[in-house]
């Protein structure tokens, strides 16, 4: 009788419990943490989304108001620079109205001359602040009206602007109403008529998704529902003399704003 040598008797052998058991709890442990890394992330992912999206509609925005305010220009006669100090339920969202020079005339009418506003307004569908820009590069009668508009950005907390007349800061500057300071007045308030020196802007994001509708069920966010808003501020110098004559005839020079380049329209980012 021949039988088969222990060598090839150890090839034939199969696997055992233990050795499947161990196996199988090897790769149950391999599984599990690669389910934890991909979880990781994608919240990561979620996480960030939302603030590169907000840091991007805020670079836009700080790009545009800077290049308009660059060249800004009196708007009119009456209205020569309006900026608005207002909110909308518990947020900041100021109005700013001047005008700019447009270089590049694209159709039949256009001039070099353009109406610029920036406000804000709650979109109708989903109730988040939006802030628009309106440029009218026609002249109108009504310096606050026609041209057309278009979305800068949206998912506002805030927006607010500050006006520099070479000493002071002031939330609001011109008059809506176009009634001028008397000339005897006691009180010579510079932030009454002309262009400011410097505009210091200050624009806050929610770092969440957008929401749905206001009767809709509220989304899952994730941990970004409670993080503080993302705040960017920039302050941009108005190509503007470099003097400032008040109402008496003593001449006012302009100084460096603190803390800041004394760079004409340059922007920065000052600590307040």
């Amino acid at each position: 009788m021949h039988l088969a040598s222990p060598t090839r008797a150890h090839r034939l052998r199969g696997f055992t419990l233990i050795e499947l058991t161990i196996s199988a709890a090897l790769m149950a442990l391999i599984l599990g943490a690669a389910y934890l890394c991909l979880h990781a992330g994608m919240s990561a992912q979620r996480l960030l989304d939302p603030r590169l999206e907000a840091t991007q509609y805020a670079r836009v925005a700080l790009d545009r108001l800077t290049a308009d305010l660059r060249n800004a220009c009196p708007l009119d006669p009456d209205f020569e620079f309006i900026g608005l100090d207002r909110t909308l339920g518990q947020n900041e969202a100021d109005n700013l109205d001047f005008a700019t020079l447009n270089h590049t005339p694209r159709h039949p009418g256009e001039g070099d001359f353009c109406q610029t506003s920036y406000f804000v307004e709650p979109d109708a569908r989903t109730g988040e602040l939006v802030l628009w820009r309106r440029r009218n590069p026609r002249i109108g009668l009504d310096p606050f009206a026609g041209g057309a508009r278009e979305e800068i950005a949206r998912g506002l907390r805030r927006l607010n602007f500050e006006y520099f007349d070479g000493f002071d800061w002031y939330d609001s500057w011109g008059d809506a109403e176009g009634r001028r300071q008397p000339a005897d007045s006691n009180q010579r308030r510079t932030n009454l008529s002309g262009l400011p020196d410097a505009v210091r802007i200050t624009i806050a994001f929610a770092p969440t998704a957008p929401r749905g509708p206001p009767d809709a069920a509220p989304a899952d966010t994730g941990p970004t529902s409670e993080a503080p808003p993302l705040v960017f501020q920039t302050i941009v110098r108005l190509a503007v003399t470099a003097t400032r004559s008040s109402s008496s005839g003593t001449t006012l020079r302009t100084e460096p704003i603190p803390g800041t380049s004394p760079t004409p329209g340059a922007p920065f980012n000052p600590t307040r």
